[in-house]
């Protein structure tokens, strides 16, 4: 899954999604995930859609993938930050069916 946007704590420069149910099985060489947390073959594209969706509407500040974006949202979430995550859902809207 990739995302184009610049504003979301779990999706790194590159737009790729870090959630823990994507990582690679095994133990998380920082420990801050659990073996279950990670890959599991039991998967489906309704937990990943699942996961992504509440990585949208739950950010984790703890262990973010865009560094810059977590600060903004942890020092000014109802300002700034939101202001941003606004002018990117109206681009998003105004380009999505070019």
């Amino acid at each position: 899954i990739i995302f184009i946007l610049e504003v979301w704590l779990s999706v790194d420069k590159n737009g790729d999604v870090c959630i823990s149910i994507l990582h690679e099985p095994g133990e998380d060489k920082y420990g801050y995930e659990k073996p279950e947390e990670r890959w599991l073959p039991i998967h489906t594209v309704e937990t990943i859609m699942i996961s992504v969706i509440s990585m949208l509407a739950d950010p984790n500040g703890d262990s973010p993938a865009n560094v810059d974006a977590a600060k903004e949202w942890r020092e000014d979430r109802n300002g700034e930050f939101k202001r941003k995550v606004a002018r990117c859902v109206r681009k998003s809207q105004e380009t999505a069916f070019e």
